[in-house]
């Protein structure tokens, strides 16, 4: 049986976390990355399904890629970010069900047959994954700034079209179209100094019901 987080934890993760626009002048490792992701995979998908694809974008040139679908308020806080990930979400997910969901051989052609499926499922476990990213990042010690505000379409034509010419491209990243963004976030090292006061969130009674 688990323990509860005490409530240092609790303030590190939830109460006292913030979002974060401004970033000190602190790099995120390469390795600090890794962890995060060895953290993030454990948590549930539906059928572990695992449909997330991150792309980390590290130093200004492959910032700089994203610079066109951007909202013009969000190019400052991108580059100045440290990190900026790119959650994205691979409609062919169940090409890798034989190896995360074995017990079931009959769930890849479940998915391969049900078009409306494969999208609700991907879209829904991909956003849970960039939750559990989020997360996972406050608990290594990292601030976060999650972003919409951006064309979908235009990052999804510069990082994940098979047919674009890029040094920087790979196979499993660049798979035919069948990767879409679903949201962006900043990861590093937030200035406090920059933070405006909280937003107010709704009460257990306005959004919850007891049945």
């Amino acid at each position: 049986m688990n323990e509860p987080l005490d409530s240092h934890a609790l303030d590190q993760l939830f109460y006292e976390a913030r979002t974060h626009y401004s970033w000190l002048d602190k790099p995120v490792s390469d390795d600090t990355l890794r962890r995060l992701y060895e953290l993030m995979r454990w948590a549930p998908t539906s059928a572990n399904t695992n449909p997330a694809r991150i792309v980390f974008l590290r130093t200004p040139a492959a910032k700089k890629r994203l610079l066109p679908a951007l909202a013009a308020g969000n190019v400052e806080k991108v580059m100045t970010a440290p990190v900026t990930a790119i959650i994205a979400f691979d409609m062919k997910f169940y090409d890798k069900l034989p190896k995360l969901f074995p017990h079931n051989p009959r769930m890849k052609g479940l998915f391969e047959n049900t078009p409306e499926l494969v999208d609700v499922t991907a879209r829904r476990n991909s956003s849970l994954q960039g939750a559990y990213l989020i997360i996972a990042a406050r608990a290594l010690g990292l601030d976060v700034g999650p972003l919409s505000g951006f064309d979908n379409a235009k990052v999804d034509e510069e990082f994940f079209d098979a047919g674009r010419e890029c040094a920087d491209c790979t196979e499993e990243f660049f798979p035919e179209g069948h990767v879409k963004v679903n949201f962006l976030c900043n990861l590093g090292y937030g200035d406090a100094s920059k933070l405006q006061p909280r937003l107010p969130r709704l009460s257990f009674e306005e959004a919850c019901t007891l049945l």
